[in-house]
């Protein structure tokens, strides 16, 4: 007799897949201040697990690698602080000095644009649009040092505890983390408990994969912006490459900081040439096509085995649902919605695990009832 073969997920379960993906980042919107640091102790665990499983392999036990890894990263961890600490105390100031020396010159670059424009346009000289927009500039300025800074640095005082879970959550997912799954399988029926199994495996292995999706998707977006600046002439492409590829976590939002960021280094280094601060955008322009269209699609969409055109449409709705933080969260809550709706899918149409379930009940049954 043949066997028959669960099939995979259908049409209905991808649009419940779909739908549980949206709904879920509607509701972590709402409970960022923890989602967030889950989602930073998570990459720590990721970061860190290697190393402590190496312990285990030398015959420590999984507490004890656990402790070893978390200490030593964290007297890293101070070191670092102790010896960067008084560099960044010492030249503070100077920081703050080519700050605004950049930011003044990303300015007067949009002056220069804007006037250059009021020379073709008509419309535009009649109206003084550079005189309404430094205006403009300099009164949103001047707000937003008396009355958004003093609310903004509030908002990043009440963030830091929160984001202080994060080495503990790694810490208990390192320590923990194999007790708590087999505290799940445990509540699972016997007939499904090899597929809950293969579940629990599918969720590791695709959160791990966004992460290493992340590191390349990442690594290719600091070299061609590296490459770009270098074309064009930029003092340090390779700092400003690596600083912009890693503002572009935060999707959309994190690229246009990077992009103004290049644009004021351009626009101060070569006052004299706007061209260049074109250029820059321009590279910006198409690094920022390149990452929505074939980088990510072939980074993380891969390694989440997703199709390209799935991962595009979910992060233009992730954006919608939840503003930037359905930007950052929207791959790997899909990912993992995606394992266990799948897999759910295919227990729920699997007559043979149906009928395992089913006939374990018997069985428990007749054996309570034996002796009434």
């Amino acid at each position: 007799m043949r066997r028959l073969r669960p099939s995979g997920a259908g049409p209905l379960a991808w649009c419940g897949i779909l739908l549980a993906t949206t709904l879920a980042l509607y509701l972590f919107q709402q409970v960022l201040w923890l989602v967030l640091p889950f989602l930073f102790g998570l990459i720590a665990y990721y970061f860190l697990a290697y190393p402590m499983q190496r312990l285990m392999f030398a015959g420590l036990s999984q507490e004890s690698a656990a402790n070893i890894t978390v200490g030593v990263f964290a007297l890293l961890l101070v070191g670092a602080f102790a010896f960067m600490l008084p560099r960044f105390a010492a030249q503070a100031v100077g920081v703050q000095e080519t700050g605004m020396r950049y930011l003044q010159g990303g300015l007067l670059l949009l002056d220069q644009t804007l006037r250059a424009l009021e020379q073709q346009s008509r419309f535009m000289r009649d109206a003084h649009v550079a005189d309404a927009v430094s205006s403009y500039i300099a009164v949103a300025g001047e707000g937003f040092a008396q009355n958004r800074l003093p609310s903004l640095m509030m908002s990043v005082a009440a963030w830091l505890p929160s984001m202080l879970l994060a080495p503990f959550l790694a810490y208990f997912f390192l320590r923990d983390g194999r007790r708590f799954q087999r505290f799940l399988a445990r509540a699972v029926p016997n007939a499904y408990f090899e597929r809950t199994l293969h579940l629990l495996y599918e969720v590791d292995r695709t959160t791990r994969a966004y992460f290493q999706g992340l590191v390349k998707l990442t690594v290719l977006d600091a070299v061609c912006l590296a490459a770009g600046l270098w074309v064009i002439g930029l003092s340090s492409p390779l700092t400003l490459g690596i600083i912009t590829a890693v503002l572009a976590w935060i999707p959309f939002v994190g690229s246009v900081i990077g992009c103004a960021l290049v644009v004021m280094v351009a626009a101060t280094d070569f006052p004299g040439s706007p061209s260049i601060a074109y250029a820059s955008i321009g590279l910006f322009i198409l690094v920022r096509l390149l990452d929505d269209f074939i980088f990510m699609p072939l980074t993380i969409g891969r390694s989440l085995r997703m199709h390209p055109l799935i991962t595009v449409l979910m992060i233009f709705v992730g954006g919608a649902v939840a503003g930037v933080a359905g930007l950052l969260l929207v791959l790997p809550v899909l990912g993992v919605i995606m394992v266990v709706g799948e897999t759910l899918s295919i227990v729920a149409s699997d007559p043979r695990l149906r009928a395992r379930h089913a006939h374990a009940r018997r069985l428990r049954w007749q054996a309570v009832t034996r002796d009434l």
